[in-house]
């Protein structure tokens, strides 16, 4: 469950990487190192299991879905301009969730605030993909599906953690090790985040006239690389 959390923590670094080198806009370099905050509180939190790393795994997830939504709902403006009441509502939004949760100590609470910000998140998406940039579906729909797959495993591990548990301690330690749901939900819903930045990057650019490509290091890895639009 600790080390599953790479896949939150390197792919984003390379993506922030990629963006600064690509000089693109700078919110999408804060997508991808907000990703790169939730693995690495959620590294502590398994690793120590202690209440404070838990809020730096949790707190994190609000953060980084409001980026998200910033970036998603201002892909269709123009370059270098800042929507401020979009950004104040996120940022109070931010502020009162962390508030919140920090008196209440009730994880129903940031499961309902995390979830709606999730739900904004899929709206935005499908319509962009069914209405704006329908062939983006694949790319859109494939972050939703893993995503969900994810979500999917995490609850069927919180269900029946412990028939499972007993179940592992009779199988071959390999296949134990692979049927911990709790890390495949870390694993899919960070691939599933990493695709999301990737969707939202791809339809940016793609409005902003640039040329971007998806490709794939080591033929497995998917990664965006945007190349400036054509001079005339």
């Amino acid at each position: 469950n600790t080390v599953s959390n790479l896949i939150f923590i390197l792919p984003p670094i390379y993506g922030a990487i990629q963006t600064y080198k690509d000089g693109l806009e700078k919110r999408y370099l804060a997508a991808y190192l907000c990703l790169t905050a939730v693995g690495l509180g959620s590294w502590c939190f398994h690793m120590t299991l202690k209440y404070e790393m838990q809020l730096l795994d949790e707190l994190p997830m609000i953060y980084s879905c409001c980026v998200f939504v910033y970036c998603l709902y201002e892909c269709f403006k123009y370059k270098n301009t800042v929507n401020y009441p979009l950004l104040f509502l996120l940022i109070t939004y931010s502020f009162v969730v962390s508030i919140v949760y920090l008196n209440l100590k009730e994880p129903v609470f940031h499961q309902i605030m995390y979830g709606t910000l999730v739900s904004i998140i899929v709206l935005r998406s499908v319509y962009i993909v069914l209405w704006v940039y329908p062939w983006l579906r694949g790319l859109g729909y494939t972050s939703l599906t893993v995503f969900l797959m994810g979500f999917f495993l995490w609850n069927v591990d919180n269900i029946f953690c412990d028939k499972l548990r007993a179940l592992r301690e009779r199988m071959p330690p390999v296949v134990g090790a692979v049927t911990q749901f709790h890390a495949w939900w870390h694993i899919l819903t960070g691939l599933g985040s990493y695709l999301h930045i990737l969707l939202s990057l791809y339809t940016r650019t793609l409005f902003l006239k640039h040329r971007p490509k998806v490709k794939f290091v080591l033929e497995i890895w998917p990664v965006l690389l945007v190349e400036p639009p054509k001079k005339l």
